[in-house]
């Protein structure tokens, strides 16, 4: 799922008229798409969403905005509450047209031949390892000997931080203790001293850190990842190989959408409200979107070297094979789609 244009990671789409209330001007490095064509024909397409991750609210941007009517789509939003890898699946099985996971839970699955394509990396950010204040913790390499708390010992998140891990020099496998525990039970589970550091994401790890006072020890918009995608738009390979306008247009009304939360953190939290706990105020959404980069939605050669670096460094942790071509297997999964 790519397009025949490349665009930039900072795009910001000024030409288009759906956005144009939205101000666009105060961020970096934008520039105008070409005029956008709608869909001769009205598709209804099922679109699969985690209601309650923050970092998807662009998606309930696009549905209250009319940037999907703007193409001639007709969306049905499917509340997907499950583990993105079970998303992935839905998708490539025909349940849904396509959806938002993380990059690091889905190239192992498609590497093995999961018929799903990636046309957009929606933005960075979401993944935060914490320790408290008070340990002496200061730096990655502090964490050996040390226990992490993770959801499960295959989630993206302790992936990510996996790699983190092996490029200090430390085993992964065998100088950390990843151990398994509910997110909301990430904090008692730390205060208990069952672990000294939290690796997950957000929502629940920027509310943790606020309420507890924990220090990032380390998040995915540092070093060589500060500029690469964490989640990804899939969508059906079918659809992509039959349809290739209907998946340019949801990838085109994706990418305004990003563009239009990261311009809009506040107006995009208030839209959002709805779908997350009564606790979370419209103001710690704002903040959350603000942490993340939504106005680094790659596409194209942008989207390939992202999936090609984050395949590349799953080989350090054993999930991706030694022997797979990155660049190739990048091709391949991010497919041309005009747009």
């Amino acid at each position: 799922m790519t397009q025949q244009t490349t665009f930039s990671r900072r795009t910001l789409l000024r030409g288009a008229a759906a956005l144009a209330a939205a101000p666009l001007a105060g961020l970096a490095g934008h520039h105008a798409f070409a005029q956008a064509t709608p869909l001769k024909q009205r598709q209804t397409i099922k679109l699969a969403w985690g209601q309650t991750a923050v970092c998807q609210s662009p998606i309930s941007v696009a549905l209250k905005q009319g940037l999907f009517e703007k193409y001639n789509l007709a969306v049905e939003p499917v509340n997907f509450s499950g583990p993105t890898d079970a998303l992935l699946q839905a998708i490539a099985t025909g349940h849904a047209d396509g959806g938002i996971g993380m990059a690091l839970r889905w190239l192992k699955p498609l590497e093995q031949g999961f018929d799903v394509g990636l046309t957009v990396g929606t933005h960075g950010g979401c993944m935060r390892l914490l320790v408290p204040e008070a340990a002496n913790i200061r730096s990655l390499k502090d964490l050996k000997g040390k226990s992490v708390a993770v959801t499960d010992p295959a989630s993206p998140v302790r992936n990510f931080f996996a790699i983190r891990l092996a490029e200090v020099g430390l085993d992964p496998e065998k100088d950390v203790s990843w151990v398994q525990y509910p997110q909301d039970l990430f904090g008692e589970a730390l205060k208990k001293g069952e672990v000294q550091a939290l690796a997950g994401d957000d929502p629940h790890l920027y509310l943790i850190r606020e309420r507890d006072k924990l220090v990032e020890l380390a998040t995915n918009l540092e070093g060589q990842y500060a500029k690469s995608t964490c989640c990804v738009l899939g969508l059906r390979g079918a659809l992509i190989r039959d349809q290739p306008e209907v998946a340019g247009a949801i990838s085109r009304a994706i990418v305004e959408a990003q563009a239009w939360t990261a311009a809009n953190p506040d107006k995009t939290a208030e839209i959002f409200a709805p779908f997350v706990p009564a606790k979370v105020t419209p103001e710690t959404v704002a903040a959350i979107l603000r942490s993340h980069t939504h106005d680094h939605h790659s596409t194209g050669a942008a989207l390939r070297d992202d999936v090609a670096l984050f395949t590349e460094q799953l080989k350090l942790v054993n999930v991706i094979r030694k022997n797979t071509d990155a660049k190739a297997f990048a091709q391949k999964i991010v497919p041309h789609v005009p747009v």
